[in-house]
């Protein structure tokens, strides 16, 4: 079974603008709730494509709840840790002008138990395990090192493992040599210390990025699709032409399809 552990689960609330303006009250033309943090968002968007998951990771309060339920419905299996505070939630607000941005929260209360006892029902969860999907943030007591340990906890069992995150865990995790990691150019520029723009940039960075960690890159590039960088070959997957209303998940979904096709 494809197993996600997500040590910071998170709701996304986005609202749809027809402009921003400070100091007044705007009203949205539009507003949806969806499904947060990486490797939870793969677990709920495999669930509607019908492939079974384990969903793993802290959660709390009545967001932590909700987030539970909305797995359950797409027939995802949770084992969530409760833990203090409240799962947090994302707002994402998308205008009709073209642009989009994000306001995050902190609000997961997690102790050293806490990571002791994921951290053990993770080893657990191997146990049946084709692939393994981790990555996001981090709540604030957690250090970025702890992503080394869980990777290398499925590697040592010979378990393909997805990353996903931004620095500085994105570089701790790597220690721990996942199969694969999905940066974005950004994510990727502030990994390797230079920036990235052009596919061709791109494909050089994601080479620097395989020789350097021996982990391969599934780089998005947003509007200009995907390229994947293998040891012994590079695919540029061309972007699908659709209507975008939000970026958001986009990535999530590159981890579903690429944990579906591994595990199978």
């Amino acid at each position: 079974m494809i197993v996600t552990l997500t040590p910071n689960t998170t709701f996304d609330q986005t609202l749809l603008v027809p402009t921003f303006e400070k100091n007044r009250t705007i009203r949205a033309t539009r507003t949806a709730q969806s499904m947060g943090g990486k490797p939870t968002d793969a677990s709920f968007i495999l669930g509607e494509l019908g492939m079974p998951s384990l969903a793993l990771g802290f959660a709390a309060g009545v967001i932590g709840r909700r987030v539970e339920a909305m797995l359950h419905a797409r027939g995802v299996t949770t084992d969530f840790i409760e833990v203090g505070g409240e799962t947090r939630i994302n707002t994402i607000i998308v205008s009709q002008e073209g642009w989009q941005t994000a306001i995050t929260t902190q609000s997961l209360e997690v102790t050293d138990a806490h990571v002791a006892a994921l951290t053990q029902r993770f080893k657990q969860a191997l146990d049946g395990a084709t692939v393994v999907v981790t990555g996001g943030t981090l709540p604030l007591a957690m250090k970025p090192s702890w992503y080394a340990d869980v990777i290398s906890l499925a590697r040592e069992r010979s378990i393909p493992v997805i990353f996903d995150a931004d620095e500085p865990n994105l570089s701790a995790g790597l220690v721990g040599s996942p199969n694969f990691a999905k940066p974005n150019r950004d994510e990727l520029s502030a990994l390797l210390g230079h920036e990235v723009t052009t596919k061709e940039s791109a494909y050089r960075a994601g080479r620097e990025m395989l020789e350097r960690y021996g982990t391969a890159p599934i780089i998005t590039l947003g509007s200009e699709g995907a390229l994947a960088v293998l040891p012994d070959r590079a695919y540029f997957i061309p972007p699908i032409q659709v209507e975008v209303v939000s970026a958001s998940g986009a990535g999530d979904g590159v981890l579903a399809g690429l944990a579906s096709a591994i595990s199978q």
